[in-house]
């Protein structure tokens, strides 16, 4: 079992995708790493940090990735919006991350019960904020569609959208999607095959 150590640079995007799935076992297991070393941590990255991976998810209480990952201060770049929906802001953070920071996983977690997908099923008019949210989300809805379809659709759209952006292209990085049952506590990594880019 691998544990990343302030400021350690992981080139491997397998390796660290490993290390997610070794967080979560832990953290399902209740077998959490030490944590407390966080004043030795954020004095090695009071320099900078190189997060192992990328973690695009949702704003939702229940779902912090730091958490259910099980990885400690400077392991993972998060970021979080309601519906984990891949914006332009979204993409310019994982852009960063990719680039100058040099992780080479990116991760779209969605989750159960997501509170912007069930928004973006049951339709009717939005504010124009929660409106850009609930139009990213709408393609992945189709007739007849339940909740928890729709929140895979949308990890798979959002996949999409990430693989399609130029630089992350360029630098080769790997993206995958997964799942976060609020319940279990467990992550299902989807195979994302299949996806597409918004025109």
């Amino acid at each position: 079992m691998k544990i990343h150590q302030p400021m350690e640079l992981i080139e491997d995007a397998n390796v660290a995708l490993q290390m997610l799935k070794d967080g979560n076992e832990r953290y399902l297991k209740g077998e959490l790493i030490n944590k407390g070393s966080y004043s030795a941590d954020r004095d090695a990255l009071s320099s900078g940090q190189k997060p192992f991976a990328v973690v695009l998810t949702c704003s939702d209480s229940r779902a912090a990735p730091e958490i259910f990952f099980d990885q400690k201060l400077g392991d993972i770049f998060v970021i979080r919006n309601a519906g984990n929906v891949a914006d332009r802001t979204a993409l310019g953070s994982i852009e960063y991350a990719v680039e100058h920071l040099k992780s080479r996983l990116v991760v779209v977690c969605g989750h159960s019960k997501c509170g912007a997908v069930t928004a973006a099923c049951s339709g009717g008019e939005f504010p124009p904020n929660i409106k850009h949210i609930v139009e990213y989300i709408k393609p992945s809805v189709k007739r007849g569609s339940d909740v928890d379809e729709v929140v895979r659709n949308n990890i798979i759209a959002m996949v999409g959208q990430v693989k399609a952006d130029e630089i992350v292209r360029r630098l080769g990085v790997t993206v995958v999607g997964a799942c976060y049952d609020i319940q279990s506590g467990a992550i299902k990594w989807l195979k994302t095959k299949v996806s597409y880019t918004f025109e």
